[in-house]
């Protein structure tokens, strides 16, 4: 019998074409976003809502002023701790044979009864970033409520929602919402920056807690585990650490989209102005956050890791 050559893969059989049917459908449904916006500007009603809520809630008279030094050092340390968070939680989620275990040494002031658990290298490092990524939280919270500054993050006004309305349709039409982050945020940024700091950061600490083997088992806490199960919590923190990636993604495109220099000093040098000085440190901290991501590897890992117990190869 002759042989029959094998057919050949449809158009939408190709490995790129979902990829690029998913990117020119975003640009389609954008475009729309951004025509829509622009055709709603146009309206008399909406130039006048724009023009009554220009998208800056305001502030207490007692509101503090400017970003203070500690607040930028935390920053720093916030953008550090998430990078390499997220790339030791890929690490763990998607690693199926990993490159070292690591074992508690039952030694010191925190002991526990049977021996401990063996966890992989990745999730060691997992949980030591997130223990500095809380403490470094703990810190953010004591300051930001003792100097006044979560005044900038909690609204404290209803006209917050309508400001931040405002403040989407001139990000989606184009024409971008004056920025003066120095004095005030605008809403929709005020809005978000509550998100991640309330609500996001706090939901990825309670599952990730649920999730290390510092919970109780089940024989120890039936009830609770029952109340809050395991499951729900896997559920969750992914898609909070997704949301991280994108506000991270996001965060930096409107910072150095505008007024780069003036946002940058704002974010790494403590100052109001156009020079360079912001710029450089962030990118000193951008190669600090580079070489720290190289450098997470069982390579230079495993000898940190014995200083806090035992590492073995499986």
């Amino acid at each position: 019998m002759p042989q029959t050559s094998p057919a050949k893969p449809s158009l939408t059989q190709a490995p790129w074409f979902r990829p690029a049917a998913f990117g020119v459908g975003a640009v389609v449904v954008l475009a729309l976003v951004v025509l829509a916006a622009k055709l709603l500007r146009g309206t008399q009603a909406v130039s006048d809502f724009i023009a009554t809520y220009p998208g800056h809630a305001p502030l207490p008279d007692w509101a503090p002023e400017g970003l203070p030094a500690w607040l930028n050092v935390l920053h720093f340390l916030n953008l550090m701790f998430l990078v390499l968070i997220v790339r030791s939680g890929l690490q763990v989620r998607f690693t199926t044979r990993p490159q070292g275990y690591w074992k508690r040494n039952n030694k010191g002031l925190v002991k526990t009864k049977g021996q401990p658990k063996k966890i992989s290298l990745d999730l060691w490092f997992h949980l030591c970033l997130d223990a500095l990524w809380v403490l470094s939280g703990i810190v953010f919270f004591v300051l930001m409520f003792a100097t006044g500054h979560w005044v900038r993050l909690v609204p404290t006004t209803w006209s917050i929602f309508p400001h931040a309305l405002s403040a989407v349709i001139q990000y989606a039409s184009l024409d971008w919402p004056l920025e003066d982050g120095w004095l005030n945020y605008n809403a929709l940024q005020q809005l978000t920056y509550f998100l991640v700091v309330f609500i996001a950061a706090p939901l990825a600490i309670v599952t990730g807690l649920r999730m290390s083997g510092a919970w109780p088992t089940n024989q120890k806490a039936p009830r609770l585990n029952k109340a809050y199960p395991l499951e729900w919590a896997r559920a969750v923190h992914f898609p909070v650490m997704a949301f991280f990636v994108l506000f991270v993604i996001v965060h930096v495109f409107l910072v150095l989209t505008t007024g780069a220099l003036r946002n940058l000093n704002h974010m790494f040098a403590s100052h109001d102005g156009d020079d360079w000085l912001g710029f450089i440190l962030f990118a000193v901290g951008v190669l600090v956050v580079v070489g720290l991501w190289f450098l997470a590897r069982p390579l230079f890992l495993r000898p940190v890791a014995s200083l806090m117990g035992t590492v073995t190869r499986n």
